[in-house]
């Protein structure tokens, strides 16, 4: 029964020698074919040199990996010490990780590679993104500056009109020193509310632009048509961006409100009271401290606050860097898993040959047993032969013992039995 499953499994490993052969060609094959497609994209010069340059190496990884695997089906199964198995196991692994590291990536580039640039380009935006939003906010944060200077003049302005009109500060209405004085805080800080104004319509042109920066983007990369031919129009389009996102910084009134906070407090002079009388001149001195100290006051305030601002985080630029197919294919590897899986199966599904023959052939030699194993690859052709060997050797023996004893040269076997490397016999000579 073992014999016969034996059997079984020796005639159905010789029905599929072609379909592995074949197998195996067609896997060397179309990893050649992916991996010309891959390394076309990392050679550089005319359009000859990349075409053989190409052709030469794919075609070297095709051959390679046929060899590689041929002589592992061949050899593999027939090696029974566990040593020699060892061995041959390190040495498919190391040249399945050589397989890897010359074609695997390559496949994966050709099957992925317009994804995985479209991956790129889409990664960009998004930082691109982040830093203009940013960038506009670090912008429009002296905006939030406005209200509090705008109270601080207002306030300033009532002051003097309330002075003019009714003394309210000094008693004695009039144009005096003190008008003058809080006319002149007024008139500074709406000089700087109108610098801040003026600067939130220079932010919001630029953001709009760089808005419209982004969607030509993003419209490039949802767009259909040749990756390299929308790769170059994006890296157009993200230089403009870069550079409008440096505009932005640039157009922050921050650093304007932190000098003029400092001037505002640093170099108050309070004029001299010009009243007409002693009292009115020592309230009007009265008034000026005040006014001095409210403008100190005001001006540490928006220069702390001016601070704050101006040490938000600098926008870093963001580059736009192209990347070949197996760059990017290598880069957001983790993206596109299932396109390497079938990328490095190409080339390693032999492996699963192997372990599959080396399998059949230990239940072979179990059946069969160590002694019948060493003769169960003989065919019926050499079966047949062996047979006819057999009994002309027995009709020449039997030729030897029935002759008479005479001397004479030795006897020659026939021609066909000498053709079969069958070893000769020594001479037989009668004893007298």
């Amino acid at each position: 029964m073992a014999a016969s499953h034996s059997y079984t499994l020796r005639g159905q490993v010789a029905r599929l020698e072609l379909t592995t052969r074949m197998t195996l060609a067609i896997l060397a094959t179309a990893s050649g074919v992916f991996t010309y497609l891959g390394v076309r994209e990392l050679l550089d010069g005319d359009a000859s040199t990349v075409f053989f340059g190409a052709i030469i190496y794919s075609v070297s990884v095709s051959v390679g990996i046929y060899a590689f695997w041929s002589y592992l089906m061949r050899i593999m199964p027939h090696v029974r010490r566990p040593a020699g198995r060892r061995m041959l196991y390190l040495a498919m692994a190391l040249g399945a990780g050589m397989i890897m590291a010359m074609s695997a990536w390559l496949n994966a580039a050709a099957l992925a590679g317009a994804a995985a640039l479209e991956q790129h380009m889409s990664v960009t935006t998004e930082e691109y993104q982040g830093k203009l939003n940013q960038a506009h906010e670090n912008a429009l944060a002296a905006q939030s500056l406005l209200p509090d200077i705008q109270l601080a003049s207002q306030r300033f302005a009532r002051l003097a009109d309330e002075e003019r009109s009714s003394g309210a500060l000094t008693g004695t209405s009039g144009s005096g020193t003190v008008v003058q004085l809080l006319q002149q805080m007024s008139s500074q800080l709406g000089s700087l509310q109108t610098e801040i104004e003026g600067s939130r319509e220079a932010v919001r042109d630029l953001f709009e632009d760089g808005g419209k920066r982004l969607a030509e983007m993003r419209r490039i990369v949802a767009t259909d048509g040749s990756v390299k031919a929308r790769g170059t129009e994006y890296a157009a389009q993200a230089t403009e961006l870069a550079g409008i996102i440096g505009s932005l910084q640039q157009t922050s009134v921050a650093p304007s409100v932190r000098r003029a906070a400092e001037d505002l407090g640093r170099t108050f002079i309070a004029p001299a009271a010009d009243g007409s009388d002693a009292a009115l001149q020592g309230r009007q001195t009265a008034v000026v401290e005040q006014v001095g100290a409210a403008v100190r006051q005001q001006s540490q305030v928006l220069a702390q606050a001016a601070d704050a601002i101006l040490d938000r985080p600098y926008v870093e630029p963001v580059r736009f860097v192209p990347l070949s197919a197996p760059e990017a294919v290598v880069m957001y590897a983790r993206d596109f898993l299932p396109s390497w899986a079938g990328a490095i199966s190409i080339d390693l599904m032999p492996a699963v040959l192997v372990f599959i023959l080396c399998i059949v052939q230990d239940q072979i030699r179990r059946e069969e047993g160590e002694d019948e194993a060493e003769f169960g690859d003989m065919s019926a052709l050499d079966m047949m032969r062996a047979l006819r060997l057999q009994q002309r050797l027995a009709a020449v023996d039997g030729g030897i013992q029935a002759s008479p004893p005479r001397e004479g040269p030795a006897l020659v076997p026939d021609d066909d039995v000498v053709q079969q490397n069958e070893p000769s016999f020594a001479p037989v000579r009668q004893s007298r």
